[in-house]
Order: C-alpha cells, then structure tokens, then sequence
C-alpha cells in the first residue's frame, strides 16, 4: 500500500520548507533509511531519511520549491501502483478533465466574467497606481464635479498615495458623467473612479455592472484619435476582474518629432508666463511628465555649453529569500515590535583584561578570546541579577535558574544564536572551544536545532569588525541582549591625569516588561566589576 509523506516539520519553529536537493527520483527503488531529499529549514539544511520501502512513485515538492509543513512532499508504494486517489486535488482535477477529453465528453467551464454594454466614447477611468509601492489611494479633492466638461490635460482630481499627494489628469475629452469615489475615500488600485462621455450619456448600468464585475478594471479599448466613420456603435466589452493594472501615465513624456508634451497644467501656465519652450524641459514627474517644480528649477543652457545629463539603466536583482532569512526577518520583528525595548550602556576599562588575557595565554596549550571573558561575565552576573535571566509570557514572567548563553554568529543568510548550556559552570577555555565548534557547525549548516534552543540571555560582539558602539534587537524570548563593541586605544582620565588606555563599549538591551531600569543598570555595574578586575571571576 503507497504512503504518503508530507513536508516534515524538522525544527520547533519551522514553518515551511524548501527541497534544497532530491537524491532519489520517480522510479527509483527506495530501502528504509535511505536519504530522500535534502531540506532546508528555517535554521539548516538536513537530510531527511524514508521511514518506508518500495519505489518512489511521486514527487510533490520539486527542488527549489518551497511549501509549508505538511504539504505533499512525496508517494512511496508498489511500482506500477495507482495512486491517483492520493495526489492533490488539482493533479486529480486535471486527471479527470483529460479522460472526459478522451471520452468526447465537453469540459465544464466556470464563467466567472460579466458582460457590460459600454457605448462608443465612454472612458471608464479607475484609481491609478501612483507610485511602485501604491495598494490603494484616497480622493483628496476632486477638481471637477459630474457634469463639468474635461479637457484632456485637464486635472480630474488630487490623489494621495502612500507617498504624496499628487495631481492626476484626464487623458480624455468629454463630460464627467459619474464619479466612483468620493472625497476623502479610499480604495483599492484599478477601482472605479470615475465615468467620463458625451454630455446627456447615461451610464447608470455601466457604472453598476463594472462594480458587479469587481470594480478593478478599466476596460482596453481603443484611442478616440483611432474611430472612424464604420465604427459599429455600441460595442460589447468584457470586463475581467484580473488583468493588467491601468496606468494612466503611460505614454511617451516629450518627443522631438512634434510628439505631445506632457505637462500638468500649471506647469503650462508657467512655462507660457516664463517663456520657456516646454520641449526644452526635462520632466521629473511619473513617466517624464513636467510638473511645477521642473519650471521653478529650468535652467536654460548657455550658448557654447553642452548639458551634461548622466545615462545608464536601472534595475535590480532579486534573491530569494531563504528560509532562515524569513524566519530571522519575522521573529526580529514580532521581537523589536512586540517588546519594549530600552538602552543602557557603558564605557569599560579594558588594560586589566588585556594584562589578563595575554598572561592567561602564555601558555602555549590555552588560547581564549575576549569575547570568552565577556560570556563567562553576563554568565556570573546572571547569577547575581537573576530578574535579568527571564522570559515574558503575559501571564507571568519567567526567572530561569539555568543560564544558557546565546552567542550571535553571522553567516552567509543571516544570523545564527547557538547556544552554551550552563555558562557559568564553564571555565574561559570550555566556553573559547564550544563557541569555535558551534559557531564552525552554524557557517557551515550542520548545526542541528537543539544546539540553537533554549538560550536565557544572548551576546552580540561585532567588535572584531571595527563597531565601536551599536545596539541589538532582543532574541526572544530572551529579556535581555549585550551588544559588544571593539576594544579603542585613547586618551583617558587616570588618577587626575590624562594617559593612553583602552576601553570598550557595551550596550545592554531591555525588554521593559521584565527588566527594570534599575536592574539593567546593576547588571551593567556587575558586569563591569566581572571584566575591569578579571581576578574575581577566579573567586
């Protein structure tokens, strides 16, 4: 009997899953144990082994595809077995649409489109799309009421965008015959606007049935520069719900064969009272359109002077995002935005861990790092301040008494946080090598997820870069994060006089919920003592 295999849920936060390789393909015969696919979660990419044998028989999720937990991933049974039963309900919709064609047997099609009876020299005008980012605008006053006549050029109304405000403009001529939005109303991109035709044109049924139809298209139709003497009257147009966005400033701006000029009409106005030949001005507007500011700002060239106007192309590469990228992007978020996060920091004197450091590794058998010294300071001063080492569930807050540190990697997708189980029980040597292990696992993906589960508290260091001073988002559900800055060689205050000494900033970030700012600033004095007098950590 064929099983199914869904999208395996291979991390406590996985959400959705991207098949980075298949190691078996349709048709090949699979043993229990056998690796099937390589996945990559939110946090690493693993292999993921068959619990069942016989022949793949489906694959439902190709490579480089992504599909959340529990989606068809693939079938294994019998060769030769049915299992039309057991794929999607689309695969199977097609299945059956194939043998009612075999069959001779007429498909069944869904009509879903409204026919609308739109006579000639009717425009159908809809909210444009003002700006790249733009999901819907609001009338911010309209400069013409139904029953004015339009001009083409003439400026309908004042839009706001989620950029600005701007002026849109008729490319039609004719009468205002319906308006679809009202002052101060928002609506979606490609809504109905407004109806624009020949004076005494009754368009109540074009306008209810263009709603009826979803209200988001205006209907292609051709130029009234294009209509001749045979054209049939009223035409009928289907209106399709889906298609292409209507873009009213779509034309070319300027042209040197005698082309039209896009102007709004206040730039004319200025421009006729300047002088100012419009086929001189390069516009700044949407699609090269000449507006106010363009005028205001034309400089004419000088005799003998060339303009100089920089050339090139825009454009952009996309990059897919990762799993771990999106899911670093929404804990970040739901953290930064959930948690009230406040500031503290503090400016450490660094020569006594210096002098200790490099006493400590004149044995040729040790090495560490500063940045083993400040974990295994926020793991003792932990210890102290404990309302520091807790979580925030709502109905309670939660004061762990098990420190678990989080040490920040980078890697090339993003950020990584494995994590040091009972950091205060380690000695600067244990901490050094666990962090190179955990942090060598994390850039090369081999990291499992219990590695990276269950930390209390979490050290950023960027000081190996060059940051002298930064701060941190909290890793939740951690109350708290340390953000490491480089050790700085300056000129410092010593027993009343000035000398060179080497200091390094630290910011500690709260979540207010937890953390008090009283406590976060006795953390910070603890820590200090920790790291400015290394010998008490031997204590």
């Amino acid at each position: 009997m064929a099983e199914v295999i869904n999208m395996p849920r291979l991390s406590d936060t996985m959400e959705e899953g991207t098949v980075a390789t298949w190691l078996k393909k349709v048709g090949d015969k699979v043993e229990e144990g056998d690796i099937l696919a390589e996945i990559e979660t939110d946090k690493a990419t693993m292999e993921f082994e068959s619990f069942y044998e016989g022949t793949l028989l489906h694959i439902g999720i190709p490579e480089g595809e992504t599909a959340k937990v529990d989606t068809l991933l693939a079938i294994i049974g019998d060769k030769g077995e049915d299992i039309s039963g057991l794929i999607n309900g689309e695969e199977k919709a097609t299945v059956k649409e194939e043998e009612k064609a075999e069959k001779g047997e007429e498909p069944v099609t869904d009509i879903s489109e409204n026919t609308v009876q739109i006579p000639d020299d009717v425009s159908i005008i809809t909210m444009p799309r003002l700006s790249d980012t733009m999901e819907e605008g609001t009338v911010a006053s309209w400069l013409k009421k139904e029953g004015d006549p339009v001009e083409e050029g003439d400026i309908l109304a004042e839009i706001e965008t989620d950029k600005a405000t701007m002026e849109f403009e008729s490319f039609y001529s004719g009468t205002l015959l319906k308006i679809g939005i009202s002052e101060g109303e928002t609506a979606k991109v490609d809504a109905l606007l407004a109806v624009i035709g020949p004076k005494g044109t009754d368009v109540s049924s074009v306008f209810e049935n263009f709603k009826n139809a979803g209200g988001k298209k205006e209907t292609a139709k051709p130029s009234p520069e294009k209509k001749t003497e045979t054209d049939p009257g009223p035409r009928k147009e289907t209106l399709k719900v889906e298609e292409k966005s209507t873009m009213v400033a779509s034309q070319p701006a300027t042209t040197n064969d005698g082309g039209r000029i896009f102007a709004s009409p206040l730039a004319k106005r200025m421009a006729a009272e300047k002088g100012i030949n419009l086929s001189d001005v390069r516009g700044s507007g949407e699609n090269g359109r000449i507006v106010k500011s363009d005028i205001e700002n034309y400089q004419p060239v000088t005799a003998g002077v060339a303009a100089y106007s920089p050339v090139g192309e825009e454009s952009f590469e996309e990059i897919k995002n990762s799993q771990m990228r999106k899911t670093i992007a929404k804990r970040l978020g739901e953290s930064k935005f959930s948690a009230p996060h406040y500031y503290l920091t503090v400016e450490l004197d660094m020569d006594h861990a210096i002098s200790a450091r490099t006493a400590i590794n004149a044995d040729p058998n040790v090495k560490i790092s500063f940045n083993d010294m400040i974990v295994k300071a926020c793991a003792m001063a932990l210890r102290k301040h404990p309302q520091v080492n807790s979580q925030w569930t709502g109905e309670a807050t939660r004061i762990a008494k098990h420190i678990h540190i989080g040490v920040a990697v980078a890697v090339d997708e993003g950020l990584l946080v494995p994590v040091l189980k009972f950091a205060d029980q380690m000695t600067f040597s244990q901490i050094g090598a666990n962090v190179k292990e955990l942090a060598g696992k994390a850039r090369t993906k081999k990291i499992t997820p219990q590695e990276m589960e269950g930390s209390t508290f979490t050290v950023s260091n960027l000081g190996m870069f060059g940051i002298k001073e930064f701060t941190s988002i909290i890793n939740a559900p951690n109350s708290a994060i340390l953000s490491v800055g480089a050790i700085i060689e300056k000129p410092v205050v010593k027993n009343g006089a000035i000398a060179i000494g080497n200091t390094m900033t630290v910011t500690l970030a709260c979540d207010h919920r937890t953390v008090d700012g009283a406590t976060g600033a006795q953390f910070l004095q603890t820590l200090r003592q920790y790291i400015e007098n290394p010998v008490t950590m031997f204590v």
